[in-house]
């Protein structure tokens, strides 16, 4: 999981270069005194002022759970909280958010969802934000193997046995060191454990039911917590929508697949942009170009740091949020026509680089993905499958094998994913983009069948991941209006409203260069590898 910045700079680089980059996103405050989770009657938790100069109101403060949620009385870790408080007169109780991963940090997003909803919607709830177990300013917070992505790495494309080694002995080293550092934490980091600790935050705030809203793998996490408590469940948000019978082996197949339509897409885009990257109109050649400077970096890594996993690395955003592509064409063609390694290692260190919380977020996306459920542990089979897999995918299919290789090693044994299926549930409200590469529609489709009485909101030939609150004005009213009064749209068939995608980007000039968007601002904190 990469977090990457909320908003985009209007520092200049040299001329050539990248005319704006995303600033990476500060750390969140620190969270306020822990405090033991209750049944309603007590004090909840003990909000300390936590504000930023983007989001003001913010409060935070810390709840102590059980490590283990079958024996309540054992050792206790930490979670660390974050508020935004209702301040109308109608109440209708706490609206936890989470951004996906996993692996992401919840807090900020809080504040997020609470200023991009109409303000006379957010002020009816208590916005929780949350870090998961294991999760930056929760405690412990995992980092099995700091610099585990450090640049160079070897090539993803394993041509060589030699590079097939070189990348086995990085997962293999990475599954031992989480092993070696947290054999305590690693059998309760699965999504169940993370279930029972939302349910520990619905009582610590003395409510009967929660509203619920996620991102990406944030949407099987609500999903499951709606298996578990269907009857504390009041509203329900999904966007993005993981398919939770391919997890996540599976999944991650498929996202190979639909992350070569989007990088295509994204080539197309460069192409019919002649004028400002010049490039040629022909996709085809544009693509050719891409693959020639893969491979060039692959044999010598600009400024000794980006070579081919890197440059994997940096265009990956791409395929989750199209608002990247003006930042990515300038680097891709000042590096095509005028050999410019400068705005491409500017783009790297904006994209593609993973720092502390970088490294965190990857230890709890491992820790909680290869104890959720079954990865083969023969590696053959991954052999084949994604040698299959590159045949028709090239761009992300090795790259995105070595980021769950792990699992092949992982030192503790795999649960058994949970059925989501419930016809126990209020109304709940999907929303899916036709083109998302992270989370493929069928998804979408999936979990609106396996939720009774879900309706399923689609962005026509959209492709970002993360669809609400991102500037597309059809789905926020939809959002609006059910979290104003439970209203869902109903249609026939699969899909119950259908939304035009929002126009494709511009290249940046001046203007765009300096200043951001909601948008940009959303996947920010969404990040990648979701």
């Amino acid at each position: 999981m990469r977090k990457r910045a909320a908003v985009l700079c209007a520092a200049a680089v040299v001329a050539g270069s990248l005319s704006a980059l995303p600033a990476r996103a500060s750390t969140p405050p620190p969270p306020a005194a822990a405090t033991t989770a209750h049944d309603g009657r007590g004090a909840g938790p003990d909000w300390k002022k936590c504000g930023t100069t983007r989001y003001p109101t913010l409060e935070c403060a810390s709840l102590r759970v059980p490590l283990d949620h079958a024996r309540p009385r054992g050792r206790q870790i930490t979670l660390a909280l974050s508020r935004v408080p209702h301040t109308g007169t109608t109440y209708q109780g706490p609206l936890l958010v989470n951004p996906g991963g996993p692996g992401g940090s919840g807090l900020k997003l809080a504040g997020f969802v609470a200023s991009a909803l109409p303000k006379r919607v957010a002020e009816q709830y208590d916005v929780i934000g949350f870090d998961p177990r294991g999760v930056g300013s929760s405690e412990p917070a995992l980092d099995c193997g700091p610099g585990h992505f450090d640049p160079p790495r070897p090539d993803p494309v394993p041509s060589t046995r030699a590079l097939e080694k070189a990348n086995l002995a990085r997962a293999k080293s990475f599954a031992e060191a989480c092993g070696r550092k947290y054999a305590d934490l690693l059998p309760h980091m699965g999504t169940v454990s993370a279930v029972r600790d939302m349910d520990a935050i619905r009582r610590a705030l003395g409510a009967r039911s929660i509203n619920y809203f996620g991102y990406s793998y944030g949407t099987y996490l609500g999903a499951v917590y709606a298996k578990l408590y269907p009857h504390r469940v009041r509203r329900l948000v999904l966007d993005s929508v993981v398919d939770p019978t391919g997890a996540w082996y599976d999944d991650n197949l498929r996202q190979d697949y639909a992350f070569e339509d989007r990088h295509r897409a994204f080539l197309a885009w460069v192409a019919e942009h002649d004028a400002a990257y010049g490039l040629g109109t022909d996709a085809e050649k544009v693509e050719d170009a891409w693959y020639a400077m893969r491979a060039a970096l692959g044999r010598k890594p600009a400024d000794g740091r980006v070579g081919a996993a890197e440059v994997e690395d940096t265009f990956l955003p791409g395929g989750y949020y199209n608002g990247y592509w003006p930042y990515l064409a300038e680097a891709f063609a000042a590096y095509v026509k005028d050999q410019n390694t400068v705005p491409l290692v500017a783009a790297y260190d904006a994209f593609g680089a993973v720092d502390a919380a970088g490294d965190n977020g990857y230890s709890v996306y491992t820790s909680v993905q290869c104890r959720d459920a079954a990865w083969p542990r023969d590696w053959q089979q991954w052999r084949e499958d994604n040698w299959a897999a590159y045949a028709k995918a090239p761009f992300l299919t090795w790259n995105n094998a070595w980021y769950n290789a792990p699992c092949a090693f992982w030192p503790t044994r795999s649960l058994t994913p949970v059925d989501v299926t419930n016809h126990a549930l209020p109304p709940a409200l999907l929303f899916q983009a036709t083109n998302d590469a992270a989370t493929p529609f069928e998804g979408g489709l999936t979990v609106h069948h396996l939720l009774g009485r879900s309706s399923l909101v689609v962005e026509q030939g959209g492709g970002n991941h993360g669809i609400t609150l991102s500037g597309n004005s059809c789905l926020d009213g939809y959002l609006a209006a059910y979290l104003t009064d439970g209203t869902v749209p109903r249609g026939y068939d699969d899909v119950d409203a259908v939304c035009p995608a929002q126009p494709e980007p511009e290249p940046l000039d001046a203007k765009a260069a300096r200043g951001g968007s909601r948008g940009t601002t959303l996947h920010g904190l969404v990040g990648f590898r979701s």
